[in-house]
């Protein structure tokens, strides 16, 4: 199978590979990163984890991309479209060293996969699950155009509640019309 490579000013986002390995594992010991998506990982389920995003890659057809910084090559993150089992639809989400938070990374590849979802994948909406507490997250949402539609759910397998947040395909690309017409 062959994954789709995207580009934006300042990352690559490509498939994720073995020697995504030890900087997944970096990223999941820390635990404040961890805080809102299950907690530390040891290297043992970073591994799983690892197997399971390129695992959702073969059997979806799409995943989480490895997220690279152009300048140096650093391995950042996962960021992009998700949908395990037992989801209440596809998703977008990010996870971002937090060496790399505040440098609006995050929402530079995540409005990446919403172009690529919408427009590749022929989405029709896109949903977010953030933990109420997680401020970061929620305010990259916000900065794609998304908001909270009020719903909580539990995440399957990890007993932890989070709101849904989102927006139609119709809604992104009249904000993302906006966001480029917008005098600099």
């Amino acid at each position: 199978m062959t994954t789709p490579i995207l580009e934006t000013e300042r990352l690559v986002l490509r498939a994720p590979d073995a020697s995504d390995f030890e900087p997944l594992c970096a990223l999941m010991a820390d635990e404040e990163v961890a805080r809102f998506i299950g907690g530390v990982q040891s290297p043992a389920l970073a591994w799983r984890s690892l197997c399971g995003i390129v695992g959702h890659w073969q059997l979806r057809g799409y995943g989480f991309f490895s997220v690279i910084e152009k300048e140096s090559g650093q391995w950042l993150g996962r960021i992009g479209p998700w949908y395990p089992h037992g989801w209440p639809q596809p998703e977008i989400g990010w996870t971002i060293n937090r060496a790399s938070w505040g440098k609006g990374y995050a929402t530079e590849a995540a409005g990446a996969c919403m172009d690529y979802v919408f427009d590749t994948l022929g989405w029709d909406s896109v949903i977010h699950l953030i933990h109420a507490d997680n401020r970061g997250s929620q305010a990259v949402a916000a900065r794609l155009g998304s908001s909270n539609s009020g719903e909580e759910v539990e995440v399957p397998g990890f007993g932890i509640l989070v709101d849904v947040w989102g927006q139609s395909a119709d809604d992104w690309r009249a904000s993302r019309k906006q966001v480029k017409a917008a005098p600099r």
